[in-house]
């Protein structure tokens, strides 16, 4: 069932806050119920438009994520409003894989 999801952030009250790098995925744990970005990672792009980076909330389990219904593809530049962690991280190279520090602003590499 495809319902019409209702986004935390209206679109009238993005700003940017970064130059695109491109589109990017994030679930709906984070732009409908507004949860931080737990996890961040970049996968070699899909297309012209995708800038790899994949963003997830980190309470999410395997069958969330196989139900393409929670996931959605937005301009990078989007999720820097739903959370301004990201920023300083947006431009390190493909295969780079994030993990929030507990109770942080700023992400850590995950090996």
């Amino acid at each position: 069932m495809n319902k019409k999801k209702i986004f935390k952030l209206k679109k009238e009250y993005i700003i940017r806050l970064v130059q695109s790098v491109g589109t990017c995925l994030a679930t709906d744990k984070i732009t409908v119920d507004g949860l931080p970005v737990g996890f961040m990672y970049r996968d070699y792009p899909v297309d012209d438009m995708d800038s790899g980076w994949r963003f997830i909330a980190g309470v999410e389990d395997e069958d969330y994520m196989n139900n393409p219904e929670n996931l959605e593809k937005f301009d990078i530049n989007e999720i820097a409003n739903y959370d301004r962690a990201i920023v300083n991280y947006i431009n390190l190279p493909y295969e780079t894989k994030l993990k929030r520090v507990a109770g942080k602003n700023e992400f850590r590499v995950m090996r």
